[in-house]
């Protein structure tokens, strides 16, 4: 199998890079992670990921007197380890559009909201603000505007009558775990790809199961 080659982009512990590492050691997975690079040198996830052998490395934002100067190092590191497709997981730096056209059509992001609802931060609490009864997460290609561009994948979680935001933002969690790898599957496979400016996904995948929130 040619598999795609996978760099993916954090700043903290890391735990939606977890999941998509983990999903990788399946021989039949159609991509693997070749890199892992931190925004921050003090991130948990580097840790973690380098105690599992992959190849990792911390580009200190703070390091670089400008975005442009970042994203030129970041660039670099990507393409020096040969990648193919980018996985932000917890990254938490604005790119450059710039950068952002230099990957585009190459480049995945998983955001707590059922996009385009509740952009940018504290989406959870957003949603609960807003009174939604149903929440989730969404994998979406990425384009220079934050949190948009075409959406690969989404996961619904019911929100409760008691739900906190960190209530809520767990239970979302949990979804991002699984559809992450799921969504990077689709597009490492070619199952999903991108065709004027919208994703496209072969075959029958959606399911017929409907959720209600509050329960019928």
């Amino acid at each position: 199998m040619d598999k795609k080659r996978v760099g993916i982009l954090i700043s903290g512990r890391g735990s939606n890079m977890m999941s998509l590492v983990e999903a990788s050691r399946d021989p039949a997975y159609p991509a693997e992670i070749v890199t892992v690079i931190s925004s921050r040198p003090e991130a948990p996830g580097l840790d973690w990921a380098a105690g599992r052998g992959l190849p990792v490395r911390a580009i200190d934002h703070r390091a670089h007197a400008s975005r442009q100067d970042f994203d030129s190092a970041l660039h670099e590191a990507l393409t020096a380890a040969g990648v193919d497709l980018v996985c932000c997981a917890g990254f938490m730096r604005l790119m450059t559009a710039g950068f952002v056209e230099k990957w585009r059509g190459r480049m995945l992001n998983i955001h707590p909201s059922l996009l385009p609802a509740f952009k940018g931060l504290d989406a959870q609490a957003q949603a609960l603000a807003a009174g939604v009864k149903i929440a989730g997460c969404t994998v979406h290609f990425v384009e220079p505007e934050m949190d948009s561009g075409p959406i690969v994948a989404q996961a619904a979680v019911p929100v409760l009558p008691d739900d906190t935001p960190d209530g809520l933002a767990a239970r979302i969690l949990a979804a991002e775990h699984k559809l992450y790898p799921h969504a990077l599957r689709l597009v490492a496979s070619g199952t999903a790809r991108l065709v004027n400016g919208r994703v496209v996904v072969n075959g029958t995948v959606n399911q017929t199961a409907q959720l209600f929130s509050p329960a019928l």
